[in-house]
């Protein structure tokens, strides 16, 4: 892409899992770049490798073998310290089961990632307040998770993923766990997201999830079967 800071690289990589005396392969010789202000869905049925694809995207799990450069620099001859570090700073993840902690107010939720970067207090608040009115809760900033309804608690963890600046968001099935007209609602959001200059990648099996990307990269059996610019995106009103 012309212009465009290549966030992620990787060639020739695969995954295999050992199952007693059997050979599981997940991934196989799988390349793909990924620029900055895209928006990716990667979609595929159960078992089609997407899953083990954003582990390893998202520095959650390493390759077997084949090359990952995230920003330049090279995942796979990282140590666990140097990983974490990654997925804190330059990843802001959003998983389908919101993964908030259950007694702690939205603002501490949003906060805690800025705890391991070691920003300060103060400016702690600031940025969370500002990723929690980014995403439409100015007025739910104290209350916790059990007194906010599904849509309101993904959008304290987009908020959460927001607010470190990463230079990915990685969304796991965003929308599972909510009703038709809510994770519409979510999908919008990162449609405003993405237009802001952010790049989102969505990984789903849900093809009415993947019609909001620009960018689609369908797997099967470990393999990235179709990689296509999504002509027919769907436009949020």
């Amino acid at each position: 892409m012309e212009n465009k800071k290549k966030i992620i690289e990787i060639e020739h990589v695969s995954k295999i899992y050992q199952m007693g005396s059997e050979k599981v392969f997940a991934l196989r010789d799988v390349s793909l770049e990924i620029f900055e202000n895209e928006y990716v869905a990667i979609m595929g049925p159960s078992g089609s490798g997407k899953s083990t694809l954003m582990n390893i995207l998202g520095c959650l799990d390493t390759p077997t073998g084949g090359k990952y450069d995230f920003e330049a620099e090279a995942v796979n001859e990282m140590n666990d310290n140097q990983l974490a570090d990654i997925r804190n700073r330059k990843i802001g993840f959003v998983f389908q089961t919101f993964n908030l902690l259950a007694r702690s107010s939205s603002l501490r939720n949003v906060e805690l990632p800025m705890v391991y970067s070691n920003v300060a207090r103060n400016l702690r608040l600031e940025y969370a307040e500002k990723a929690l009115v980014s995403v439409g809760l100015a007025d739910r900033m104290n209350h916790k998770p059990n007194e906010l309804s599904g849509g309101q608690r993904q959008r304290v963890a987009i908020a959460r993923a927001l607010v470190n600046n990463p230079s990915i968001i990685l969304a796991d099935e965003p929308t599972g766990n909510l009703d038709t007209k809510t994770g519409e609602e979510i999908m919008k959001l990162f449609y405003e997201l993405w237009k802001k200059g952010n790049t989102i990648i969505v990984v789903t099996h849900e093809a009415d999830i993947a019609k909001h990307a620009k960018r689609v990269i369908s797997m099967r059996d470990g393999l990235i079967e179709k990689d296509f610019i999504n002509e027919s995106q769907f436009i949020p009103q």
